[in-house]
């Protein structure tokens, strides 16, 4: 027989952001389950529910030709800072975490534009939709076009993973009839290129554009201004804004030249052969009629206190073996101490085959309130598994305290098999709570995540140390969005220590951070001796530290005050003659209410994988909205029988990752070993003030118009507001987050230690070339042997006059590439050639792209299709200028040059 856990469960109101597992379906071609959430930060403003309500009516009934999917139902979440009316209902499994659409002010409120948070592969679901106040409660529309095509625009980008037309970076190209075009799909969208030369009062005099020698493109400043009246139907993803814009680029209409991230990401595919792959329109028919579908149902939410339930359930021959009982009390401890936020409701029930509650709920104000609920933590073990006698012990053990199984949050670790869960699935569903689950060995129940995939839950597997479930339980914080009550942790150790030895260790504290900070260390056999040291030489000494009156073999010291900032110093000394375990964790919380702290948060590619398919890790550092570049980011994931990978994770825009320098670090996963349950663990730290902050415009945003060609002139719109640089660098002292990107499970791997070469190179994304008098010059980042690990075998790289050559790869010319000695992966490969049997002169362009050799002679995918144009500049001559007024109700001078430097 196998023996289970004893387990918790706390029913919780927040989480923190990370995997997203949205609760949108479609049914009979109607979304339902939109969840649109207010972050908590932003003012009370019943203008700005009734904007949702009803102005957005239009905007949600907004449906595609063929009639094939519209907006049925959506639920508006009220922040628990605002006042509670009648109205309001409870919430079930809705979440501002969760959230498919977030109202949010702008961080450094540099800009409305609406945005979606996407950095997946083509056709991957993104993280969530950006609105501000100001643009909801604004008339945008002769920026932005319609609230209804900016929300089709994002909506395209979160739910089928395609991306914009338009490239800020590259806006103009030249095309293969020899023509410099603007960046965009379709090129039926007509324009007029122009500078702006000299402004004064509310007019400009604009001048053509003249062509950069070096490109042989239009001049840094060269803007493209659409004519107001257009014929053109697409696309969406290039200018919402046109009235005669509707529809989304095909196959017809598509333009595979332009250097935008649609091409790069999706392979030169329209976004709407992308869009009818995906589920939603696999599974959707033509509506049948004629008549507009009804407007959607809003309902209005707002949670009340937060509760939270633990369920837990232990196992006698598994605690004997691993010591695993005092862990788990030990990380249950540090969960009710340090990391669920004060005010929070806390109930407990343990179960075997049948459930026990050892507490109802109980409000965290103190040490009184915990230490009230960890006087119930089991001393001894015993046997027995039964998840739902334990669930619904929970549901009751709530209803008995008078609140409500809607919104309750339930932690549920077992390491015991019950082949029954199944049995009280829709109990579960129609309770309306979330339910996390950690899965503490390898015998735990194996439908168990299956819980937390139905509640908008998330999913955990611990092995053999604290510090797995202490990075669980860290995890399972607020889901309100108030990010400056969340736990955040800054070290997570565990070290085996050899009798009478000393360990040290430094931990950085920055700027953001030092509120309600604790350090705690735990150990096996006997207390160590501790000695803490702050930057300013402030010693805590053992007898500093306070001792558990449970025995559960930990101490911990709550800094006083706010924790001073710079690096921290620890020192442990095994007492005992024989080797130990000792853990150290450390967490925190914003310095203040106002200031946001850094975070970081991660998550895989999906929560389950069959081989020999692989995954991607992503990590995203960021403070507020804005992105945390140049540090270091590592993952650290785990098996069942703790075989551990360590990748070092990227922002280089390359391989796993979508765009470059946007916060967001990615790597492929493809080691793995043996089939069952990972956890994921990621580590981001900056050392030397080289983390800086970026002002760079969000990616896949609804394009901005600065003006229109209306009756001839151009009608300027009101100026972005001004943003002097793309990146601004700000010297922090160092700092380290830790965090966990939960539980996958891999089925159809082979036995560990078997190796087999299914994995080729990368495709590589970012070729770039030009022409240097007769030769070619090639740049771009080495992918792996596989994938983005290690390195290639070999290269072939082809080239040809004729961009469709390129298209189909083998119809392109060879080039001699025997000089060329691939590079470790993620290194900047450079490469010169002379192209034989092409003449070289002014005007000619060539098309190159490439593909990686495996060791085993895997290829990979053809690269990104690059171009290079021999360009001789013209003499210099004055050209006159068009002489057109520009005219704008306000325009300033600045306020155009904020136009330009946007653009640029």
């Amino acid at each position: 027989m196998v023996l289970t856990l004893y387990s918790i469960l706390f029913l919780a109101l927040h989480l923190l952001p990370g995997v997203k597992n949205s609760m949108v379906h479609l049914n009979n071609n109607g979304y339902d389950g939109i969840v649109i959430a207010i972050n908590p930060r932003v003012p009370e403003d019943e203008k700005l529910i009734q904007n949702i309500k009803v102005r957005e009516k239009i905007l949600l009934r907004t449906y595609f030709y063929s009639n094939k999917v519209y907006f049925r139902n959506v639920s508006i979440l009220i922040p628990l800072t605002w006042k509670s009316k009648s109205e309001y209902l409870m919430p079930k499994q809705e979440s501002y975490d969760q959230a498919d659409v977030i109202v949010a002010n702008p961080y450094l409120k540099f800009g409305d534009d609406p945005y979606t948070l996407q950095y997946g592969q083509c056709g991957e679901k993104g993280q969530y939709i950006h609105f501000t106040p100001n643009f909801l409660l604004t008339n945008n529309l002769p920026i932005y076009g319609s609230r209804g095509r900016v929300f089709v625009h994002e909506w395209a980008h979160l739910r089928w993973g395609i991306f914009d037309e338009y490239n800020v970076d590259r806006p103009f190209y030249i095309s293969r009839r020899n023509t410099i075009e603007a960046t965009r799909c379709s090129t039926h969208i007509t324009g007029i290129n122009v500078v702006f030369k000299e402004c004064q009062g509310g007019s400009c005099i604009t001048r053509p554009c003249r062509r950069d020698s070096q490109t042989g493109l239009y001049e840094a400043k060269c803007t493209f201004i659409p004519e107001k009246s257009q014929a053109a139907k697409d696309s969406i993803m290039f200018m919402q804004s046109l009235n005669s814009v509707k529809e989304f680029c095909t196959a017809k209409t598509h333009n595979t030249e332009a250097p935008n991230l649609q091409n790069k990401m999706c392979s030169s595919r329209s976004t709407w052969d992308v869009i009818m792959d995906s589920d939603d329109f696999q599974n959707a028919s033509p509506m049948e009629g004629t008549d507009q579908p009804p407007d959607p149902t809003f309902s209005l939410l707002k949670a009340k206190q937060r509760v939270v339930w633990r369920l837990r359930k232990y196992s006698d021959i598994f605690f004997l073996q691993e010591d695993r009982l005092f862990r788990m009390n030990q990380a249950a401890e540090l969960y009710l101490i340090k990391i669920i936020e004060k005010g929070s409701l806390v109930g407990m029930v343990t179960f075997e085959s049948f459930a026990t509650t050892q507490n109802y709920l109980t409000e965290i104000t103190g040490d009184n309130a915990y230490e009230k609920i960890t006087a119930n933590l089991p001393q001894e073990a015993s046997g027995g598994t039964s998840i739902c006698s334990g669930l619904r012990a929970g549901f009751q053990a709530i209803i008995h305290s008078n609140q409500s199984t809607s919104g309750s949050e339930i932690i549920l670790l077992t390491d015991g098999e019950d082949d029954e869960i199944s049995s009280c699935f829709e109990e579960v569903k129609e309770s309306g709570a979330v339910i996390h689950t950690i899965a503490l060995g390898p015998s735990a129940a194996k439908e168990l995540e299956t819980l937390s995939n139905m509640t908008g839950g998330h999913r955990f597997y611990a092995n053999k140390d604290i510090n797995g479930l202490t990075d669980a339980f860290s995890r399972i914080s607020s889901r309100s969005g108030s990010i400056t009550q969340q736990a955040i942790q800054l070290e997570s150790k565990a070290l085996s220590i050899t009798g009478k030895k000393w360990i040290n260790g430094t931990v950085p504290v920055d700027s953001t951070i030092g509120n309600d900070t604790f350090f705690v260390v735990t150990w096996t056999i006997q207390k160590p001796e501790i000695l803490l040291q702050d930057p300013k030489g402030t010693k805590y000494e053992t007898s500093d530290f306070k001792v558990d009156k449970l025995n559960v073999r930990s101490a911990r010291l709550q800094i006083p005050g706010i924790a001073e900032t710079g690096t921290w110093t620890y020192s442990l000394l095994n007492k005992h003659a024989n080797s130990q375990m000792l853990t150290v964790t450390m967490t925190t919380r914003a310095r203040s209410p106002t200031t946001l702290p850094v975070i970081a948060t991660a998550h895989m590619s999906q929560s389950t994988t069959h081989y020999p398919s692989p995954m991607i890790v992503y990590a995203q550092v960021s403070q507020g909205f804005l992105p945390v570049l140049g540090i270091n980011v590592t993952a650290t994931i785990e098996t069942e029988d703790g075989h551990r990978v360590i990748l070092e994770l990227w922002d280089n825009g390359a391989g796993a990752d979508t765009v470059k320098n946007d916060g967001v670090y990615s790597r492929y996963f493809t080691e793995y070993h043996g089939n069952g349950r990972y956890s994921l663990k990621v580590h981001a730290q900056a050392r030397n003030n080289m983390a800086r902050l970026s002002l760079k415009q969000q990616q896949n945003k609804a394009l901005y118009m600065p003006g229109y060609v209306e009756n001839g002139k151009i009608i300027l719109n009101p100026p972005r507001p001004e943003v002097k640089d793309d990146d601004i660098s700000e010297a922090k002292v160092d700092f380290s987050r830790l965090t966990s990107g939960g539980s996958f499970t891999v089925s159809g791997a082979p036995p560990a230690g078997s190796h087999t070469h299914v994995f080729p190179p990368g495709k590589i994304t970012d070729l770039e070339a030009k022409v240097k008098e007769d030769h070619i010059q090639l740049s771009w980042t080495a992918p792996g042997n596989v994938l983005d690990k290690g390195k290639a075998k070999s290269y072939i790289i082809r080239i040809s006059m004729c961009f469709l050559d390129l298209r189909d790869f083998d119809n392109a010319a060879l080039v001699n590439t025997t000089s060329l000695i691939p590079k470790e992966a993620g290194s900047i490969e450079n490469f010169e050639f002379k192209p034989e049997h092409f003449k070289i002169e002014n005007g000619t362009k060539f098309y190159i792209a490439i593909q990686a050799i495996h060791g085993a002679n895997l290829t990979s995918e053809v690269s990104n299709i690059a171009q290079a144009t021999k360009f001789i500049p013209p003499q210099e001559s004055s050209a006159p200028a068009l002489g057109t007024k520009i005219f704008a109700t306000s325009l300033a001078i600045w306020g155009l040059a904020t136009i330009l430097s946007t653009l640029n």
